[in-house]
């Protein structure tokens, strides 16, 4: 497989895209665990993670951590330039990235990544620009449905699935 990396936006592919607020004015984001799955079969391979998102929350950092994912990069305008120091630091090319993105902002990285999906609520101009639509819509295990794609693309799905497990046993 030649996917090195795998970087993600957050809002709109981990999430809803909603922005909830309490009574104080906190905002809340609601995470779907079903990604969380997406990350263990990942870290079965050895393929790192970046999560890279235009806005700035705790809760994102605390879900990063959490998922102990290797690449963070939070309040990031520009993507494309952002990923591509990461893969210059790595050693790898943005064709050997795959991204998953929704909106605006993922568009450059959509285009440049050698492998890229969008959720299934995504614009159809958003559509039009990656190589893959998901069924699943952001919040609803999008990313998980991502990474089993691109595993699945390269017939090593079940058998890492079944690597996942043995640490279940």
């Amino acid at each position: 497989m030649n996917i090195k990396l795998v970087v993600t936006d957050i809002d709109g592919v981990w999430t809803d895209a909603g922005m909830y607020y309490d009574k104080q004015g906190n905002e809340l984001k609601k995470f779907n665990a079903n990604d969380g799955a997406g990350v263990l079969l990942l870290k079965a391979l050895s393929i790192p993670i970046c999560i890279i998102t235009g806005e700035d929350t705790e809760m994102v950092k605390r879900r990063a951590e959490k998922l102990k994912i290797e690449y963070l990069f939070q309040g990031t305008q520009n993507k494309l330039q952002k990923v591509q120091s990461l893969c210059n630091d790595l050693n790898i090319q943005l064709d050997e990235i795959a991204y998953v993105g929704d909106d605006f902002n993922d568009v450059k990285l959509l285009r440049a990544a050698g492998l890229s999906a969008c959720p299934a609520n995504a614009s159809e101009y958003i559509k039009r620009e990656a190589n893959w639509q998901l069924q699943k819509k952001g919040g609803d295990g999008a990313f998980r449905e991502f990474v089993e794609r691109i595993l699945d693309h390269h017939n090593i799905l079940e058998s890492t699935v079944a690597k996942v497990l043995e640490n279940f046993s």
